[in-house]
């Protein structure tokens, strides 16, 4: 349940200081969540905690621990708190309110992908495939993994020992003979019938095994499997088996870590001048996994420890947590942090900051590519600041912009016509910001009311949550940023910087033209890195736009061209493309195959098959639905 808590009733315009310690009095000793809230009802800070009474007397009871800390406390004028029944209850929607809220003094890691699993697909012939997202395709998921290379890793090494397939539905259907996965000993081809439903299904089910953790069971499975083949003579069987064995033992001799399969991170921060990297070494059943490096800014008195724990927090929410946890530093609420993450684990978690022999080499090992990412993200930001700074120079700027947007129109022929908006902040894009409209209701090729659509949605949305660019850059010339000029003098927008991008006479890099609102245009040349900027922003937009483009045209033509088939409505539509996966994958099939669908009789699908393939389109025998 949810509390909001604060200092009382309405006060009048000169309201007393809150008086934490009070607050904190009353508070329940139960774990939750809390949130700091500024005279104008701003979060300036969210957290979690064990006991609420006792974490938020934390904050009154003593000197700040630094004043950065002090100056948000004089800041708070209310506090509000949410009870949650456990601690991983209360990491999980801290690190969802810090993602919504993103409040001014908490730290927020800037990675938000979602991270990579193996899926074991639920179907007739099974495939290991590579998956991000949401978990909402039918089979068994393994992982999540701590990045893409190690998944890749997995997959290279499940190929090799089980010979599962790897090809789409559509291919695997129309195989007359091997490919070259099978030639090089990566498939057993049950394409073409190389190997039976019930071989494969055991190869799928040992595949199972082996991700589960559970070599060691599968190594001996094999060697009862390879004894009972020989004693049957049925020498080839055995061999086979016996390299696989030993594909095995190869595996598990890298898997040891001090004698352990081990499962841990070592997790080491490093920290200069308000940047941070957190750098993640990780291990999975023993088999290094590599490194993940994580920039991220802070604000000036925060130190490791203080990174390391959001780190922690905010991570371990989408990634189940190993057994062991190597930290360079100690976070103030390591307690807190075991609880909740072995709760989420389900399995007991150990952090340690205190570590010998080969994991005390391990951090070391850490912490050195901590030093070195670091040092590599300067020098990008260092490049980004020096193309900021020129770009204010030679926009006649008093600041440097800290929020660029640039807006680019893409269509074919006014088809499907899409506008894109890409955002660049001082540490260069920043994608989870970009945005497409999707244009409708403007004359088809009319490029101007497509462009005064975007931005009249865009910015009327902006002035309701008060975020506005900087700079804006339009794609175009004169004409394209007439309308930009109209459309933000309509909304009385007021403090953007408008600058059109056109391009030289020879369209060639370095030559474009800076338009400006009050006639004046700008040839900075290509060697300006202000202009490097600005090109880099336009073409992201560039590529942004075209992009959506495609997928719209892509996904109206495929509706449409199925539509046209007599017989063809809505539902049997959906149904042919959920089955077939879009259009391509129907052109692969054969009239059989398509018959298979669900409510797809034999003459609708040889009518679909005709039509897919330019034939002499038979007549309809009143398929309609």
């Amino acid at each position: 349940m949810t509390e909001p808590l604060g200092s009382g009733s309405e006060a009048p315009a000169a309201a007393a200081p809150f008086d934490g310690r009070a607050f904190a009095r009353a508070l329940t000793p139960a774990p939750g969540v809390y949130r700091m809230l500024d005279a104008e009802g701003g979060v300036l800070y969210v957290g979690k905690a064990a006991s609420l009474r006792q974490r938020v007397a934390s904050y009154f009871g003593r000197s700040p621990s630094s004043p950065r800390i002090a100056w948000m406390v004089s800041r708070i004028a209310r506090i509000e708190i949410t009870v949650t029944r456990t601690a991983s209850e209360a990491l999980i929607l801290e690190n969802q309110l810090i993602k919504a809220l993103k409040p001014r003094f908490n730290i927020l890691m800037r990675d938000g992908k979602s991270y990579p699993s193996l899926l074991l697909t639920r179907e007739t012939w099974p495939r290991l495939l590579y998956h991000r997202g949401p978990r909402s395709r039918p089979g068994r998921y393994f992982g999540p993994y701590p990045g893409a290379s190690a998944v890749r890793e997995t997959q290279e090494r499940m190929a090799r020992l089980f010979r599962l397939r790897s090809c789409e539905d559509s291919v695997f259907r129309n195989r007359t003979r091997p490919c070259l996965q099978h030639q090089i000993g990566r498939c057993d081809a049950p394409c073409v019938g190389r190997i039976d439903a019930a071989a494969y299904a055991e190869s799928v089910r040992r595949a199972a095994l082996f991700l589960d953790g559970r070599s060691d069971e599968l190594v001996d499975e094999l060697g009862k499997a390879m004894e009972a083949a020989s004693a049957a003579l049925d020498f080839e069987r055995a061999a086979t088996l016996r390299d696989q064995i030993a594909m095995l033992r190869q595996v598990q001799a890298r898997q040891y870590v001090d004698g352990d399969r081990a499962e841990l991170d070592v997790i080491a921060c490093v920290l200069e001048a308000g940047l941070a990297v957190v750098l993640v070494l990780a291990f999975r059943e023993g088999v290094n996994h590599g490194t993940q490096a994580h920039p991220v800014r802070v604000e000036v008195g925060v130190d490791a420890a203080e990174v390391l724990g959001a780190f922690l927090a905010q991570h371990y929410v989408e990634l189940k947590p190993p057994r062991e946890l190597v930290l360079s530093h100690a976070p103030d609420d390591l307690d807190l942090l075991r609880a909740a993450l072995a709760e989420r684990a389900g399995h007991a978690v150990e952090l340690r900051t205190s570590v010998r022999g080969e994991r005390a080499r391990y951090l070391d090992m850490a912490l050195r590519n901590a030093r070195l990412a670091l040092a590599s993200e300067q020098a990008s930001q260092a490049s980004q600041q020096v193309r900021l700074d020129d770009l204010q120079t030679l926009l006649g700027l008093t600041t440097p912009p800290l929020r660029i947007e640039c807006f680019d129109i893409s269509h074919t022929l006014g088809e499907a016509t899409v506008a894109a908006m890409v955002v660049f902040g001082p540490e260069g894009p920043q994608p989870d910001l970009y945005r497409r409209y999707n244009i409708s209701g403007v004359v088809p090729g009319d490029d101007y009311a497509a462009l005064r659509q975007a931005l009249e949605r865009r910015f009327r949305r902006g002035i309701e949550e008060g975020v506005l660019p900087d700079l804006l850059l339009i794609d175009g010339g004169s004409g394209q940023l007439r309308q930009a000029v109209e459309v933000l003098d309509v909304l009385a927008v007021q403090g953007v910087v408008l600058v059109g991008v056109a391009k030289g006479a020879a369209r060639r890099a370095g030559d474009e033209r800076l338009l400006l609102p009050d006639g004046r245009e700008l040839r900075p040349g290509a060697a300006s890195p202000g202009l490097q900027l600005v090109q880099q922003a336009r073409d992201e937009a560039h590529r942004f736009a075209i992009t959506g483009h495609r997928r719209r045209r892509q996904k109206a033509r495929d509706q449409s061209r199925l539509e046209d088939i007599p017989g063809v409505g809505p539902k049997r539509r959906q149904a042919l493309l959920r089955h077939f996966g879009g259009i391509k994958g129907m052109k692969d099939a054969g009239i059989e195959e398509l018959a298979r669908v669900e409510g797809v009789s034999a003459a609708l699908a040889t009518r679909i098959y005709a039509f897919l393939h330019g034939l002499p389109a038979p007549e309809s025998s009143g398929d309609l639905i």
